[in-house]
């Protein structure tokens, strides 16, 4: 039987850490350390940046993640428009072997939200 996609990230998120953007900023703040990672597309990007966050588009997700973050103990957060690719790539990212990776289930007004009032 096939899966929606609905079923799909229903069913990677029962296996992998999921928190809000607040919690994920918290944690780099608490711990000097982690990295956001925004896997929207480009144009996405330009259209409505975030301020905190290093753009590696979904698709090229996986020949990136490691030229960038060599260590398998880096610190990943993972967020997208919606959180439905954030959830597809923190799977990916998991089987590359990175060991700490969370998905921020936010849209991305609140995670744009909530960057925008730690700066002010």
């Amino acid at each position: 039987m096939l899966k929606n996609i609905s079923q799909l990230v229903q069913e990677i998120r029962s296996s992998i850490r999921c928190i809000t953007v607040q919690e994920a900023h918290n944690e780099i703040a608490l711990n000097g350390r982690g990295v956001l990672i925004d896997v929207r597309e480009v144009t996405e990007v330009s259209n409505r940046p975030t301020q905190r966050s290093i753009n590696i588009p979904r698709g090229v997700l996986e020949m990136k993640a490691a030229m960038q973050f060599p260590s398998a103990d880096e610190i990943i957060y993972v967020h997208c428009a919606s959180g439905v690719r954030a959830t597809l790539a923190a799977e990916q990212l998991l089987r590359l072997g990175y060991r700490h990776v969370s998905i921020i289930t936010c849209d991305i007004d609140a995670v744009c939200d909530c960057q925008a009032s730690e700066t002010n």
